[in-house]
């Protein structure tokens, strides 16, 4: 029977009229005289245009969420790709050193074959020439180097004991026993190591094993690379279809030129270096001189790394061969030659082969020999490069896409590059139109002069910086409480509330 009250109750107060229905009950925290019937207008919704900001915050976590799982797929995949090619590098690095190689000598087997030579002795005569020529330079330089050893080793001994007559003298003012039992100690941990030496002989004897199966790969792999890589790209045009043909195409063709390009651009000035350094040691009178300038030319393909310590071996035989003064003329010869090459040579001449900061060259020289080595030093300025052209032949068929640039904008390497870039300019008139017809591509209507003017020479975007902090603007800082504090006394002052 009390159940039933309420419910009575209830459709009593629906049977009244609404002017005298029973005011909701407000609660403590409302004041008496607020009347519920003129909060009936009131909305959860912000007014005009204005979206409530959860429905934002929901947006960006949606948009960042689903970016952050692209980013794992992503890197997922690369890690996979790394682990297969960390499984195969022993054959993926024959592949990558003929391909340096063939670079070298390409224009000289195409100029063959374009004088009726065939392909086969083309390259043939391409690699002869090549490593004919290697052999020939270290031929030039045994004699010399065998001559010139034991007279080396006769003032490195000299050398040794300037040394410790110097270390005797001030400031440093040794003993001779203390030197003594240095030398001692020295001797007694090289002893230690002699079971680790003895035990490495066999994996070194297998390391040159390894080595020269792996030049003997080369060899193979830069001949045929001669001879039939011309063939290449006509094949995968094949094998693959029309578009994806021509985008690899342009991609790969790209790639190959930034490759040649790097390595004739650092070829030269590593040769550069070599002349300037091996003639001023000449000079000086240090040993072993052409010697030096070979490895300076080699160490020259490892940017910044094989400089310093090319530059370091040179300064170190000056030392103990000659003496302190020389020691020090080789260093400053060393450090002139390299600046003349860091802050002239590399920068035009890499600008034009790579378009790569020095910063990346250097963070790739880096991670690559703490991955893989000296060969990782050698191959990451070359990987760093391909991995740019790649992302700006992206970026291009991107702005081909977005409307940015026109096929008459950029710069192909291939007329298959030139075709491809044409479908994708009009495959992205039409899908601008799709996404242009959506919300969420969709722009206001007091952007529509904007959108006129964008891109165009006398837009608002060229003729402002904007970069720039605008004028009779407050940066943030934690002086804002005090202007405000400061504008409110002065609106108080001069009578005005707001």
């Amino acid at each position: 029977m009390n159940s039933q009250k309420p419910v009575k109750a209830q459709k009593d107060a629906e049977e009244l009229p609404s002017d005298q229905q029973p005011e909701a009950s407000l609660g403590d925290k409302f004041d008496e005289n607020v009347d519920t019937r003129s909060l009936e207008d009131v909305s959860p919704h912000p007014p005009g245009n204005q979206v409530d900001r959860s429905v934002v915050v929901g947006e960006v976590i949606k948009s960042t969420s689903m970016w952050a799982i692209r980013l794992i797929i992503i890197c997922l995949l690369l890690y996979v790709v790394f682990q297969f090619a960390g499984n195969f590098w022993q054959g993926i690095l024959p592949m990558l050193l003929a391909l340096i190689i063939c670079t070298v000598l390409a224009p000289f087997a195409r100029w063959m074959r374009k004088m009726k030579v065939p392909a086969a002795l083309a390259a043939l005569i391409a690699l002869l020439t090549f490593f004919g020529a290697i052999g020939a330079l270290f031929v030039f330089i045994a004699p010399d180097f065998v001559r010139q050893s034991q007279s080396l080793y006769l003032q490195t001994v000299e050398g040794i004991q300037r040394l410790q007559l110097w270390a005797q003298g001030p400031p440093l003012n040794l003993d001779s026993e203390d030197m003594g039992r240095f030398i001692d100690e020295i001797a007694s941990w090289l002893q230690e190591q002699a079971g680790a030496i003895a035990g490495s002989v066999f994996s070194g004897i297998s390391t040159a094993t390894s080595l020269v199966i792996t030049l003997f790969i080369v060899i193979v792999l830069t001949f045929f690379f001669l001879k039939d890589g011309n063939r290449f790209l006509p094949w995968l045009r094949s094998a693959t279809g029309r578009r994806a043909g021509w985008h690899l195409t342009e991609a790969l063709t790209r790639g190959w030129n930034t490759l040649g390009g790097f390595i004739r651009a650092q070829a030269l000035v590593s040769l550069i270096d070599a002349v300037f350094i091996g003639l001023g040691l000449f000079l000086i009178g240090v040993p072993l001189a052409m010697a030096l300038a070979i490895i300076t030319f080699i160490a020259g393909f490892i940017p910044f790394v094989g400089a310093i310590v090319a530059g370091a071996l040179s300064v170190l035989i000056a030392l103990v061969s000659l003496g302190f003064t020389e020691a020090l003329l080789v260093l400053g010869l060393v450090l002139l030659v390299q600046q003349l090459e860091g802050n002239v040579l590399s920068p035009w001449l890499q600008s034009k082969a790579m378009n790569l900061h020095p910063v990346i060259v250097l963070v790739s020289v880096t991670v690559g020999g703490a991955l893989f080595n000296l060969v990782g030093a050698f191959l990451a300025v070359p990987a760093a490069a391909m991995i740019a052209v790649a992302f700006r032949y992206v970026q291009d068929m991107m702005k081909l896409q977005s409307g940015e640039a026109t096929t008459n904008d950029l710069e192909f390497a291939t007329v298959a590059g030139y075709l491809v870039g044409r479908y994708t300019e009009k495959q992205g008139e039409h899908k601008r139109e799709l996404w242009l017809e959506q919300p969420d591509y969709a722009a206001p209507d007091s952007a529509a002069d904007d959108i006129t003017a964008d891109g165009s020479p006398e837009s608002l975007d060229g003729k402002i910086n904007m970069d720039g902090t605008p004028h009779n603007y407050d940066k943030p800082s934690g002086k804002q409480p005090l202007k405000r504090a400061a504008d409110l006394i002065s609106n108080i002052w001069n009578g005005r509330s707001n």
